[in-house]
């Protein structure tokens, strides 16, 4: 059970966009990692993929992601996909938000990681969806972006990585 979380940077999205969220030097004091974030791109759809790179890499990743969309249930598998995010089509001024989890993250095994998103858009159109992922890689994470598919994250779109020590 975690027994304390710990703010180690948080992410606010200026007026002129921007095409990805970092966090970088990421200490290795911590057992877990915690990313949450509240996003909106600028694309023309409604909603928009996200996804996760870290220590810069986009390969070794898959993932497993289950989904409604308020009309049907899916799945699908991807690669470094995360999730949705509301687009400029997207109902004015919402926002997506999202939680991501990664146990162990600098550990010298693969790292798995969990998401659960969820976009709004006051339609059936809206999103919801958990993904469970793993990057096949032993290095130590240090770093973690995340990106939209297309377009750019839009002003007031935040993100904070938290870190967790289990004890």
């Amino acid at each position: 059970m975690a027994d304390t979380y710990t703010l180690i940077s948080s992410v606010t999205v200026g007026a002129g966009g921007a095409s990805s969220i970092d966090f970088t030097s990421i200490p290795a004091t911590y057992t877990d990692l915690k990313l949450v974030g509240s996003i909106r791109t600028n694309t023309a759809q409604t909603d928009n993929s996200m996804d996760i790179n870290f220590n810069s890499s986009a390969t070794s990743f898959s993932a497993r992601f289950l989904y409604g969309s308020g009309s049907a249930a899916a799945s699908s598998t991807g690669s470094t996909i995360i999730l949705q995010a509301d687009g400029g089509a997207a109902t004015s001024n919402t926002f997506s938000n999202f939680e991501i989890y990664i146990p162990n993250y600098a550990g010298s095994t693969n790292k798995s990681y969990s998401n659960d998103a969820v976009t709004e858009n006051n339609a059936t159109a809206a999103i919801a969806g958990l993904l469970a992922g793993l990057w096949s890689n032993t290095a130590a994470i240090t770093s973690v972006s995340v990106k939209a598919s297309t377009g750019t994250f839009v002003q007031y779109s935040t993100a904070y990585l938290y870190g967790i020590k289990n004890s």
